[in-house]
């Protein structure tokens, strides 16, 4: 199917005229001015709009130009643009910003090749400066312009800077400087990452969709029929992903369990919302320590019992094993040790992991067993970009791999490889160095399942376009 892309950016232009725009074309309505845009821009960077339109205010009120912003100490940016994704970063790269301006002449530059020089800057971001603030043709590709121009397979690419290439050379120059804003748009309100919105979509009858999974029509009836929805996700601290719309992507993703990781919170530190959400029960299990580890569930199935740790005080006081028990199965939501710098840790995660080995084992003498989490290791070559340069680092070490066999050779099935061999599929990427963008990552989070109940396993994947932490979320269909 070959799409008329002028129709397709035409119909979405106008079903997201009343919708919220993305905050740096909010600025740019209030400003022309590009060291503003430039700076909110930077600041956007995985954050919610509302928290970056907040933050750029207090900072412009004190900082309007670079040289009002080279008078403020780190500390008092980072004050100012709190709770902005990175702050402590961000503050950095902007502290940085005027000296790098004053060696390009001392204003911000209008080529991309020169934007690129400034802390904090990548092709999303200059691109942004470029078609924003100088209304120069120019193609920021976020991850709703590269998911969504693959949904309409006007281009087959599997990372941002690809498709910003290829739309380069395929894509009418006269929608270069609107199709960020058209698709982020879209994509925040009905082609959303998980759930996307198709029973309402002005395109629905045109589109490819392809790798599209709707969501149900809002009033159908929950049916087991079709088999359960589970998710699981490393936030990396419930509160920070909070600012940037978990709640609204929880309820997006449409699941009947979702488990969570590294939640790095107590009880009495999560707001209510985060306790109530509509739907759902959640169960905590929270470590010791403030602020480290910790597991949790938000379920809209009521659980027979919910089992939280393992009964072993070295690994209970971390907070990382609970179960919730079902009628036919078990569902266990696990955060694995990592074996830590210069792999101090490696035999504390391994005698954690041959103790939830036989918890899990002993369960399976009662019901079906599924396992999720972060397990903290790539198993195989395949499962991350860079295998041979770190086979001594952790999760990936000759022990852990070795531990992964035998988990294997107990029975148990890793349920993603059933239905997809490809490489390059991955659920973790370091925060450094561009590495989500180029897709240099590692898969380390997992459905497993017993070898007696794989036959009852739909669909497992991953859910790569899902952002708001390092993970990605991971997904099973499973027919109880």
């Amino acid at each position: 199917m070959t799409i008329d892309i002028d129709f397709f950016l035409n119909t979405v232009a106008d079903n997201i005229r009343d919708k919220k725009v993305p905050v740096v074309d909010l600025i740019a309505v209030q400003t022309k001015d590009p060291f503003k845009v430039l700076v909110a821009t930077i600041l956007s960077a995985r954050t919610k709009d509302e928290v970056t339109a907040k933050a750029s205010a207090r900072l412009f009120k004190k900082a309007s130009d670079p040289d009002s912003l080279a008078l403020l100490s780190i500390e008092e940016l980072e004050k100012l643009i709190y709770p902005v994704g990175f702050y402590k970063t961000k503050a950095k790269h902007l502290s940085k910003l005027t000296e790098c301006l004053k060696q390009l002449g001392g204003v911000v530059p209008e080529a991309i090749d020169e934007l690129l020089k400034l802390p904090g800057v990548g092709r999303k971001t200059a691109n942004l400066v470029v078609s924003v603030a100088f209304a120069k043709p120019a193609i920021c590709v976020d991850t709703h312009v590269h998911r969504i121009m693959n949904i309409w397979k006007f281009v087959t690419t599997d990372t941002p800077l690809k498709t910003e290439m290829a739309l380069r050379k395929n894509l009418a120059e006269k929608h270069w400087i609107t199709v960020n804003s058209i698709l982020v748009a879209f994509g925040q309100s009905l082609c959303r990452p998980v759930s996307p919105h198709c029973d309402i979509c002005p395109l629905l009858t045109k589109c490819p969709q392809k790798n599209v999974k709707p969501r149900k029509k809002p009033g159908s009836k929950m049916s087991t029929s079709n088999g359960l929805s589970f998710i699981s996700w490393n936030v990396n601290g419930i509160r920070a992903v909070e600012k940037k719309g978990f709640i609204d992507m929880l309820l997006d993703f449409d699941a009947d369990v979702i488990g969570l990781q590294e939640t790095k919170a107590q009880p009495d530190q999560l707001s209510e919302p985060l306790k109530n959400i509509p739907g759902y029960t959640s169960y905590w299990h929270s470590a010791e320590r403030k602020g480290y580890s910790g597991v949790a569930f938000y379920t809209r199935l009521k659980p027979l019992k919910v089992h939280y740790g393992l009964g072993e005080p070295e690994f209970d006081c971390e907070g990382r094993v609970i179960t919730i028990e079902f009628d036919s199965f078990y569902l266990l939501n696990i955060y694995f040790p990592n074996a830590g710098n210069k792999l101090k840790r490696l035999d504390y995660k391994l005698r954690f992991n041959d103790t939830l080995l036989a918890y899990a084992k002993d369960l399976e003498k009662q019901k079906a067993v599924i396992l999720c989490g972060d397990f903290n290791v790539a198993h195989k070559e395949i499962d991350l970009k860079n295998p041979k340069n770190n086979v001594k680092n952790a999760g990936f070490t000759p022990e852990e791999r070795s531990w992964m066999d035998s988990f294997i050779e107990a029975g148990f099935v890793d349920t993603f490889r059933i239905f997809n061999q490809q490489p390059e599929q991955y659920s973790w990427w370091s925060y450094r160095f561009n590495a989500r963008a180029k897709n240099i990552g590692w898969r380390i989070d997992y459905f497993c399942i017993n070898g007696e109940a794989k036959d009852q396993v739909l669909d497992a994947s991953i859910l790569k376009d899902t952002v708001g932490s390092d993970h990605c979320p991971v997904k099973l269909n499973y027919l109880p």
